[in-house]
């Protein structure tokens, strides 16, 4: 498999360190950059421009060629070539036959660079908050130091091929704070072999899908194994990111669906996914927004989807037993309490969203006349999770706690109802007035999770809405506002585009209404949809074209997840 370095970044399995074309932008030339993602400071993290070079030290154009193992760079005058592997979490691996290679670093204030051994500089990068330490192995080096006065102005090393051989080697490690000198090095094709079969391993492990799909489904993998960080920082657990290209964080409803693709063969890893936002929770109950290695957001949240997943994951896996659910009966249940403690400000039983943010529908019609926003999404997902949390109740032996759960989901149940549905709809409101949303948005289907535990007519209502097409229904899936609506835009983010979440919730909620027909026709929509345009962020409702950042894991994982699931 080889991939495209202006769309998904070159990385590996529990590394903060990653490799993209990056475009011009404002103090950055075009060119390929050696990048960190730590800490989502920077937009893109780069630290190193990579350029090759001809036996006159000067830049050469080149063709890259990117596979889940190494990165192949072919010199566009012949002159020779460099392979570029990810030898392990920290370490960058570099050699070239033919051709030089120049690394050149960006200082900012600061920062500095300085020899700690004949063949060893050290880069003091305050900007992304490590080091890097650069190690010459075979070949010669040549360092350009400036210095003026607090920071080094200007840092470039060239890397040229030994006189004999015609090869140069070199490599790039990332650490915080000492760099202890290896004794020896592996070889670059063992560092080659050893991260082929790890990468084969996580394949190995990934969902089965539709033969028409296995190019998808390997791109899904290397997306989802290549965009887990270690558990450094904050991060208390190996964390699956949601991109190495700028969406540099865990969100605590992205991890989510990450959770349900790992679950089935990689159940310690899922567990770890769904459970370390609750590592980093408040007293309060609430979980942040994101999590990264350096911080977490606490400004807005996410929406309280995390007792579907549980009871999603439960089903399908043997591997969440007792230890695990008396682990998480706490947290989710101080997560719940939330909800009806901080955010039903006007006290009638039917709490609110202040922004769009803290519903995941960021810019969604369902909050046009303002916040904060009473939505029936809100109210079906607490209703799930207090029916998740009374069956752990019930199997960890805390009957009256389990009752407790059942009749405090079933009286949300009826609120529900009364509260949203209006003329043969649900609807969003403003907390305090009730005046009615505007717009049209697919928001407003998501208590069809709630499947058979809804009345038979509201069932209908809301399967016959997700059938029409003047409305949700295109040829990809459901776009996410009406097409006919006069807010819907073709890259209108929560306003048309489809996105895996809503896609993954909805076709498990028509499944659990019982239209199998509608849920298998759009999972196997978007499964196509997806093998064409790539795992992008959100893609275009009418065109199917990938939007935004084209390589995600939530994208990846849904994928996965339905084609597994629905479309085999």
């Amino acid at each position: 498999m080889n991939f495209d370095l202006n769309i998904v970044p070159f990385s590996r399995r529990e590394s903060f360190l990653a490799i993209s074309l990056l475009p011009a932008a404002k103090d950055r030339r075009p060119g390929l950059y050696l990048r960190t993602v730590r800490g989502g400071d920077d937009k893109f993290g780069e630290a190193f421009l990579i350029e090759l070079l001809n036996r006159q030290s000067e830049p050469v154009p080149f063709e890259p060629m990117a596979s889940p193992d190494q990165i192949r760079l072919t010199a566009s005058d012949s002159e020779g070539h460099a392979d570029i592997c990810l030898s392990d979490s920290r370490t960058v691996r570099f050699r070239s036959e033919g051709c030089g290679i120049r690394l050149t670093f960006f200082p900012a204030a600061y920062d500095y660079a300085y020899e700690t051994h004949p063949d060893s500089w050290e880069v003091n990068s305050f900007t992304h908050g490590c080091r890097f330490m650069l190690t010459r192995l075979a070949g010669q080096m040549g360092m350009e130091v400036e210095w003026n006065e607090i920071k080094s102005s200007r840092v470039t090393a060239d890397f040229s091929v030994d006189a004999l051989t015609n090869m140069a080697e070199f490599a790039v490690e990332e650490f915080m704070t000492v760099m202890t000198p290896r004794k020896e090095w592996e070889s670059f094709d063992e560092a080659v072999h050893s991260v082929r079969e790890d990468y084969a391993a996580w394949l190995n492990n990934t969902l089965i899908v539709s033969e028409r799909w296995q190019e998808a489904r390997e791109l899904a993998a290397y997306i989802t194994w290549s965009c887990v960080v270690p558990a450094e920082g904050c991060l208390t657990r190996p964390a699956m990111y949601m991109s190495k290209n700028w969406m540099t964080n865990i969100w605590s409803w992205d991890n989510c669906f990450n959770a349900m693709a790992l679950v089935r063969h990689q159940p310690e890893l899922a567990w770890d996914q769904f459970m370390i936002f609750f590592d980093r929770q408040d007293e309060s109950g609430l979980i942040p927004d994101f999590v990264n290695d350096k911080y977490e957001l606490w400004n807005c949240n996410k929406p309280p989807i995390h007792g579907w997943t549980l009871a999603w994951m439960m089903r399908r896996t043997d591997f969440i037993k007792e230890t695990q659910l008396r682990e998480v009966y706490g947290p989710l249940s101080k997560w719940t309490e939330w909800w009806f403690t901080h955010r039903d400000h006007d006290g009638d039983g039917i709490p609110q969203y202040n922004h769009g943010n803290d519903s995941g529908w960021d810019n969604s019609t369902a909050f046009n006349n303002g916040i904060p926003v009473e939505s029936p999404d809100l109210a079906a997902y607490l209703i799930i999770q207090m029916e998740t949390l009374a069956e752990i109740a019930g199997l960890l032996g805390l009957s009256e706690e389990s009752s407790q759960w059942r009749r405090r989901a079933d009286d949300t149940l009826d609120r529900m109802i009364r509260h949203f549905w209006r003329d043969g709809r649900f609807t969003a409101c403003r907390s305090g007035t009730h005046e009615i949303s505007e717009g049209d948005s697919l928001l407003l289907f998501v208590p069809i999770l709630l499947g058979r535990r809804l009345p038979e007519f509201i069932r209908k209502a809301l399967l016959e809405g997700l059938r029409d097409e003047s409305r949700f229904l295109t040829s990809n899936g459901w776009a996410t506002e009406s097409v006919s609506s006069r807010y819907y835009k073709a890259d209108g983010y929560w306003r048309g585009p489809i996105w895996a979440p809503s896609t993954m919730l909805l076709v498990e909620g028509v499944a659990a209404a019982g239209d199998m027909e509608l849920a298998t026709e759009i999972a196997q929509r978007y499964c196509r949809m997806v093998s064409l345009s790539g795992m992008a962020e959100n893609f275009d409702a009418l065109t199917g074209a990938g939007l935004r950042d084209r390589a995600f894991t939530w994208t990846s994982s849904v994928f996965l997840i339905l084609g597994h699931e629905y479309t085999q």
